[in-house]
């Protein structure tokens, strides 16, 4: 295996990828890959922000597979897997709900947010609007959770370098269509995770998710269940299609790729404008300005999907690490409580 070195300066996934291992492997492998876990442009995508690992082994051992290798898990260690939840997505904030209690405002907005000190220390006084209500919260710390555009209008009386930061974070939008079909509809049921599908094949799908056989239980008896999603940073109009279109043409493509008879039982489109963050070049340097930013006004966090990991997980992870250093600060200013949490 070459030993490489990759280029100081920030690289985007489909260079990378071409210098590597060629075109044909973006082409056919990695640039599906991209549009089903960012639904990105990995002409646009920086790889060092959505793939750090992949950057790191090149980085420390001149090679992607050598670094793999080295880096495996021991034998026996347990691995990541796939879950769900039998209820559906609604059961994790639901069980948050349930835990917080008391501490969780419903119906309620931040308007904005102030910075000063308070007996020498840093605080925090919060406008929000609760029921036709309009309250002022003190804090210590304040942690936001809310999306970039958000996050940017609450913050944009704190500091007028915000919105600068937040407004080059891009979304790429994405349709998700959920469809139920019987069992004798297909040539051959589908068996494993989905498939994904290569812009060069010119279809609107990104790619389809084979959710009643990831997830036994998660249909009806002798009904077969699947999600696919369109649109993304390369075909983003798509979306803007009617629903009657884009669950046509959907319908159609996956049909002809599974060889699926007649129309499907029922189907459910969803759209989201804004579904996913794209990591794209000079991501890295964005984050690290927001967190230089936010260090100069102590008490201050950010935590979402537009900072390290579009994923739940990803979130999850990093949510943990925002809450302790939130703690830690508390602690170090000696404040026992936990500070306000900015909520969409």
């Amino acid at each position: 295996m070459r030993r490489t070195r990759p280029p100081a300066e920030d690289e985007s996934i489909a260079d990378f990828v071409r210098r590597k291992f060629g075109p044909e492997l973006l082409e056919r492998l990695v640039a599906p890959f991209v549009s089903g876990v960012y639904a990105g442009d990995p002409e646009q995508l920086s790889l060092r922000a959505s793939f750090p690992t992949i950057h790191e082994y090149e980085s420390q051992y001149g090679s992607v597979l050598r670094g793999a290798i080295k880096s495996r898990p021991a034998k026996g260690a347990p691995r990541a897997g796939l879950c769900s939840f039998r209820d559906g997505m609604e059961t994790l904030p639901r069980a948050m709900a349930a835990r917080l209690l008391s501490s969780l405002h419903f119906e309620t907005s931040v308007t904005s947010v102030r910075h000063g000190k308070a007996n020498g220390k840093p605080w925090f006084e919060i406008d929000i609007a609760r029921r036709d209500r309009h309250e002022t919260l003190a804090a210590s710390a304040v942690i936001f959770a809310t999306p970039t555009q958000v996050t940017s209008q609450i913050l944009a009386n704190l500091s007028e370098s915000f919105a600068p930061i937040f407004s080059r974070i891009e979304y790429a939008p994405v349709a998700a269509l959920s469809a139920w079909y019987r069992r004798e509809q297909f040539q051959r049921l589908p068996d494993g995770f989905g498939f994904l599908v290569p812009r060069t094949e010119g279809l609107h799908a990104l790619g389809t998710v084979f959710n009643s056989s990831l997830f036994p239980g998660h249909a009806p008896e002798g009904i077969v269940s699947i999600t696919s999603f369109s649109g993304g940073a390369t075909d983003p109009k798509f979306c803007e299609l009617s629903e009657q279109e884009i669950t046509e043409t959907i319908c159609g493509e996956v049909a002809r790729v599974l060889k699926i008879k007649d129309q499907p039982v029922t189907t459910n489109l969803q759209r989201y404008a804004r579904a996913l963050p794209q990591y794209n070049l000079g991501h890295t340097q964005l984050v690290k300005s927001l967190e230089m930013l936010a260090g100069s006004m102590p008490g201050l966090f950010f935590t979402g999907n537009y900072l390290s990991g579009p994923s739940i997980g990803s979130c999850v992870e990093q949510a943990f690490h925002t809450a302790d250093a939130a703690r830690i600060y508390l602690a170090s200013i000696g404040e026992a409580g936990v500070g306000a949490v900015a909520h969409a």
